[in-house]
């Protein structure tokens, strides 16, 4: 098959995933010992795959997850417009605390189709999928057929509502754990998902 083959995975755990804060494009945070576990096995798994090309966010938290790849001394780009969407006055503060509703609410706001809502200081789906179409656009066009791509989870589910025609209000059909892998195909304007939500890699963790 001709085209664009793209490994996509979310960033290991980190400590705030673990204790349930909100992270965000502003939350510069570290893999937990679990996501240090979690990014071995996923490298243990796929050592081997001749990638071409690591992609990652601008955060530390998606160079962590690859960096056993990029001392295997791959070419490395971190691109903004794969950064975690910017949650506002929401960032730092646990999900589910009382003090938080309006995180909730605005989650529940996108459900509803009302995309152009955001908290804060932060950002909204409309937003996140204009700079992921310039970061995309910019992969597709560069000569590397086989690449790693390494993101955040809500930008995740933006990108793979978008790139498969669906409206963004349905992001949430998209399900994925810290270092789920999917597996993308690109040729010639259109984007196939061959590979959803694969943690077979993760069966020891």
């Amino acid at each position: 098959m001709e085209g664009k083959k793209i490994y996509l995975i979310r960033h290991g755990q980190t400590g705030h995933n673990h204790r349930g804060i909100v992270q965000g494009r502003n939350v510069k945070s570290n893999l937990s010992k679990k996501g240090l576990r979690q990014a071995a096995a996923f490298f243990d798994a796929y050592k081997e795959m001749p990638f071409q090309k690591v992609y990652t966010s601008t955060l530390q938290r998606t160079v962590q997850t690859v960096q056993q790849f990029l001392d295997l001394g791959l070419p490395h780009e971190a691109l903004p417009g794969l950064d975690e969407i910017c949650w506002g006055e929401s960032e730092g503060l646990f999900a589910n605390g009382e003090n938080n509703k309006k995180y909730k609410n605005i989650i529940n706001a996108w459900k509803h189709g009302e995309l152009d809502s955001r908290l804060k200081g932060g950002e909204n789906p409309l937003d996140v999928r204009k700079r992921q179409k310039e970061a995309l656009e910019y992969i597709v066009s560069q000569p590397e057929d086989l690449v790693l791509v390494c993101m955040h989870g809500r930008a995740l589910k933006i990108l793979l509502a978008w790139i498969t025609g669906k409206s963004m209000k349905e992001m949430d059909i998209f399900d994925h754990d810290n270092l789920s892998l999917y597996i993308l195909h690109y040729q010639d304007g259109v984007w196939q998902i061959k590979t959803h939500n694969d943690r077979e890699h993760l069966h020891d963790i």
